[in-house]
């Protein structure tokens, strides 16, 4: 298969790979993405899809936080005090693993958390043996062990597993339900919260 046929045009999100299952070509690290200027990207690059959106203008400011995710927009806000001083671009829920919407609050604060669902079955050298598997589907190989997927900076919002972390964002809803965000909003907006802060999700 030729470059162009691997590669997702992240501004229409128009699939160029034929009728390869949707769901592992978005969780693959070999899958291809268009960024700006023409650049090719992949799950592999340490910079993901390029952040034009993200900002922080909170240091300093009071009032109490609150976060607004956008799940149209793929934008995550945060308010402090009711003001906005920061935006962070995100990747939500894909199709079949759609972000909720609704008022949800942090009830869970975990700066190296791991996923005890999603992940890769290793061997006991730790070499991958299956990649982007989900426990609950993929029957373990003999001879493997889990290793869960890595989530930074974990801010759960549901009892069931969705939060907001760090995380790779190729450009569109691309996750199992979970909210990435870049590793340095996640980690300004892991620091400027706490159990409790109100978090609303919109369509």
């Amino acid at each position: 298969m030729n470059l162009s046929a691997r590669i997702i045009l992240l501004g229409t999100a128009t699939v160029l790979v034929g009728c390869a299952n949707y769901d592992s070509r978005l969780t693959s690290s070999t899958t291809q993405y268009l960024g700006a200027g023409g650049n090719v990207i992949s799950k592999k690059s340490t910079t993901g899809f390029p952040d034009t959106v993200s900002y922080w203008d909170g240091d300093g400011v009071s009032g109490a936080p609150s976060i607004t995710i956008d799940l149209r927009e793929q934008k995550a806000l945060f308010y402090k005090g009711g003001r906005l001083v920061g935006v962070s671009m995100i990747s939500s829920g894909r199709e079949s693993h759609a972000t909720p919407s609704g008022n949800f609050k942090i009830i869970q604060k975990s700066k190296d958390h791991v996923s005890n669902l999603y992940g890769d079955y290793v061997d006991g050298a730790g070499n991958v043996v299956v990649s982007n598997v989900g426990v609950k589907s993929d029957p373990m190989p003999p001879g493997t062990r889990f290793r869960g997927a890595p989530m930074p900076y974990f801010m759960r919002i549901t009892s069931s597993g969705v939060g907001m972390h760090a995380g790779f964002l190729p450009g569109f809803p691309a996750s199992h339900g979970c909210i990435r965000m870049p590793e340095k909003m996640a980690e300004t907006f892991f620091a400027n919260i706490s159990q409790g802060t109100p978090v609303r999700v919109v369509n």
